[in-house]
């Protein structure tokens, strides 16, 4: 493959660590999420062009804060520190840092030294994110400050002789101005990085690897209709042809009309594609399961079983393909080791499978990538744009145990939901929407009598990237009629709620 200049990014736990990560790769160049307790020689093995420090929640002062292995700033490669980043970085170079008398959250007014390479093309002032409690109060030595604000001294600090640069604003988000102007002064004027990061490439590259890999072997394919899975399958079809053969389970968990819709679209296409009805048996596995991440890792392992049992009914299937894309990795803690969520293709794996390997040629891709690529293999743009839907499907949006009957109030108010987002031309702006069913039940009346019965949540965000979001701001007449319909139509639901959380501090999904 061709070999593409990459950056590090260490996580010290920031609520932006994958926003980083994503931001450098929108400016061509590959970036890779890794452990703060990355060893030095790991890190000379992959020879990064620059490391970025991620923030993070800890005080640097405090025993138990992550460190990394200060050796790190002697290996001659630039050095971004963000946030906590920053403060670690003078930290561990001896200059001083204490809890802000005043701590600055916000969009914040900062002025600049611009005669700095980390701030070219910039005004001497900038508008961007502050979220922090410490603040670097003195310098170690050949530092200086090349940014202030009103109550912060060392908005930013650089040690040009070594290229160690810091900033305690967060770029990285859309909140800050120009942000990814900051980004690509440090990725091309300061580690001087090539932009060879392309999806264009990727679709080549990995088609000849598979080619390579798979040979003449045949190949089984996890497709669920999403658009992970479907562009995972042409990937692998593009290198392989008629040796793939794609299995889609119906677990039960689907959203109304969807196994049928997915049976209707993939039946027409040149895949070797086969349905298995598989409800009862996620279901019964499934029964008085209340913790989300028990019913992660019993989904994903009831996935490799359907797998294994259907390979062997086939004859000799030799690879496994999953639709894995990189945000599954990071958050089932994989990379990072810090788990948010277990994915089921990912945590909720098996000890034992019975695969030679299980491929996954989208692993090191983020959601808007897969979607080039999916473009890039002449996939229908309405499929590429579709509603995301999680592998454990109406599973983790049933909190508590899952039931028929649950599903099936469920499955009624998030097709209301949905259809009228549709109908008002809504789905354009909003880039995910669907109803939760809580485990909360409250009294309510109807008709004149009492009801106790369930609470309906509904969930709209905006994102660029699935990784911050901001809740949609639904018009109030639109929420109106969704609650109405839902009371009135979907048996044993009585109240209807309507989450405004951004992402952080929720995830999208609520289990």
């Amino acid at each position: 493959m061709t070999t593409k200049d990459t950056i590090l990014i260490l996580d010290f736990y920031g609520q932006y660590n994958q926003l980083i990560a994503r931001r450098v790769r929108e400016c061509g160049v590959y970036a890779e999420l890794v452990p703060y307790t990355i060893s030095i020689e790991e890190i000379q093995k992959r020879s990064p062009k620059g490391i970025i420090f991620t923030g993070g929640p800890a005080s640097v002062y405090e025993e138990d804060a992550p460190k990394c292995d200060q050796r790190i700033f002697e290996l001659g490669i630039p050095i971004l520190g963000i946030c906590y980043g920053m403060q670690l970085m003078a930290y561990l170079l001896g200059g001083t840092v204490k809890k802000a008398s005043k701590r600055e959250y916000g969009v914040t007014s900062v002025r600049l030294d611009t005669t700095s390479l980390l701030f070219q093309n910039f005004s001497s002032k900038n508008d961007f994110l502050m979220s922090h409690t410490d603040f670097v109060e003195t310098l170690p030595d050949d530092f200086v400050g090349i940014a202030k604000t009103k109550n912060c001294p060392y908005a930013a600090i650089m040690n040009s002789f070594k290229n160690l640069y810091g900033v305690q604003f967060h770029a990285e988000v859309e909140l800050s101005n120009d942000g990814v102007t900051l980004l690509k002064n440090f990725l091309f004027s300061i580690c001087h990085c090539q932009d060879t990061w392309k999806m264009d490439s990727f679709v080549e590259e990995t088609v000849s690897f598979l080619k390579k890999k798979i040979g003449n072997k045949k190949v089984l394919c996890a497709l669920s209709g999403g658009v992970d899975s479907t562009v995972a399958a042409t990937l692998v079809e593009k290198a392989i042809g008629k040796n793939l053969i794609c299995i889609f389970v119906d677990h039960g968990l689907l959203r109304k009309g969807e196994a049928e819709q997915v049976e209707m679209i993939f039946s027409l296409k040149q895949l070797q594609f086969q349905k298995v009805d598989a409800k009862e048996r996620f279901l019964t596995r499934l029964r008085g399961i209340t913790d989300p991440e028990e019913k992660r890792k019993i989904i994903g392992e009831e996935f490799i079983h359907v797998f294994q049992e259907e390979a062997k009914k086939i004859g000799k299937i030799d690879y496994l393909v999953q639709g894995t894309i990189y945000p599954d990795v990071i958050e089932s803690g994989v990379s990072t080791k810090k788990t948010i969520k277990s994915h089921h293709n990912v945590g909720g794996l098996p000890d034992v499978i019975e695969f030679e390997e299980i491929l996954e040629p989208l692993r090191d891709l983020f959601k808007d990538e897969v979607r080039k690529v999916g473009l890039e293999l002449g996939l229908p743009k309405e499929l590429i744009y579709r509603q995301p839907f999680p592998g454990p499907g109406l599973a983790i949006r049933i909190i508590g145990d899952i039931t028929e009957e649950k599903l099936s109030i469920l499955k009624e108010a998030d097709t209301i939901f949905r259809e009228k987002i549709e109908k008002n031309h809504l789905n354009d702006s909003i880039h995910q929407y669907f109803a939760v069913l809580t485990n909360l039940r409250s009294v309510g009346v109807m008709g004149d009598e009492r009801t106790y019965d369930y609470t309906v949540a509904l969930r709209a965000v905006e994102t660029s990237d699935f990784m911050t979001a901001k809740f949609a701001k639904i018009p109030y007449d639109i929420l109106e009629e969704v609650s109405e319909k839902i009371v009135n139509e979907v048996p044993h639901v009585n109240r209807v709620v309507y989450d405004i959380t951004s992402k952080p501090p929720a995830t999208i999904e609520y289990e």
